[in-house]
């Protein structure tokens, strides 16, 4: 359990000092931005929420431009920003908890600082979900079959072995009392929203995801949140219950934010930070991220940067304690 302690103090603490930061600059032109993931996703919810509010409020000029660019759980846009446009004022990329767990893990093909990190808007819970049809009805049924039958089911996520995704679910199985945690079987894919498509149709049993990147098949009927694993209930889905609440104390946020080339200028950066800010204030955002089951937070420009490095560090910390990496 030390690693949970461990992220769930650093992750609590984001949220509760979360600040402000004003700057003044120039102001940026019209953009474009990656979600490295297929269309449904947590980053694909990023880049078109934000694209959008960017329009709406006239902070870019014209309409944003977003780009699914799947792959590697997003070192291949990583790679491609490295390599081809660290330079690009106008381009943003989302990133989150998740991207910069696969850095700690060595798993991207160019080192953290590759990238400048521009702004944290917010926090996605992680959940817990089996299929509406699934025979598993609650989160002490799913912890009685991972204790006993852990090969017996099929878990998936957003992340490969030792990402986010599985890194959380196995904090919940640890918590229940799963002694060797590498028993739990674990399938990959390039978004929540593909894991539940594939839950649905029968092939994976459970999937450890964010609320925002699958609220939809919850709205709709589709798939059973069995937990939420945050300190309380989550807004925007008061009646599901948190690990917490069914004796279970895990929490597992993802931050959601943004990052651009490492070679932009000082000006560039400066007024991507000041713009995101004012986004984030807006009546807009507040709304559209509470309404899809974030909780907003605000940390940008140097703050932000810092706050990347600590948890970079942090992942890589607990994917030792974990045996992913030696």
């Amino acid at each position: 359990m030390m690693f949970q302690r461990l992220i769930s103090a650093k992750l609590g603490a984001a949220i509760a000092t979360a600040t402000t930061l004003t700057l003044t600059a120039a102001p940026a032109t019209a953009a474009e931005c990656i979600a490295p993931s297929n269309p449904g996703g947590g980053w694909d919810f990023t880049c078109r929420t934000i694209g959008r509010i960017l329009t709406e409020l006239d902070l870019v000029n014209g309409n944003v431009q977003v780009t699914n660019m799947p792959g590697g759980v997003g070192a291949v846009t990583f790679a491609m920003v490295a390599s081809e446009r660290p330079a690009d004022a106008e381009l943003i990329v989302a990133t989150s908890t998740v991207g910069i767990t696969q850095i700690a893990q060595g798993r991207y093909p160019a080192p953290l600082d590759s990238m400048r990190y521009l702004a944290m808007l917010g926090a996605d819970v992680g959940v817990i979900a089996v299929d509406d049809e699934s025979p598993i009805q609650t989160l002490a049924e799913l912890n009685e079959i991972m204790v006993n039958e852990p090969t017996s089911i099929v878990t998936a996520g957003s992340s490969g072995a030792g990402g986010w995704d599985h890194i959380r679910l196995l904090m919940v199985a640890d918590a229940a009392g799963l002694t060797d945690l590498s028993d739990l079987r674990w399938v990959q894919f390039d978004g929540g929203t593909d894991a539940v498509t594939q839950m649905m149709g029968g092939q994976i049993d459970v999937v450890s995801t964010d609320m925002g990147e699958i609220a939809g098949f919850v709205e709709s009927g589709d798939i059973r949140i069995l937990a939420a694993l945050s300190d309380e209930p989550i807004p925007a889905f008061p009646d599901i219950p948190t690990a917490a609440s069914q004796g279970i104390d895990v929490t597992g946020y993802n931050w959601r934010g943004l990052y651009t080339g490492g070679d932009v200028t000082e000006e560039e950066y400066a007024a991507w930070v000041e713009k995101l800010e004012t986004l984030y204030n807006s009546e807009e955002w507040q709304t559209a991220a509470t309404e899809s089951g974030l909780v907003p937070i605000w940390r940008g420009g140097a703050e932000f940067e810092s706050f990347v490095r600590d948890q970079a560090q942090i992942m890589e910390d607990i994917s030792r304690d974990i045996g992913i990496i030696e």
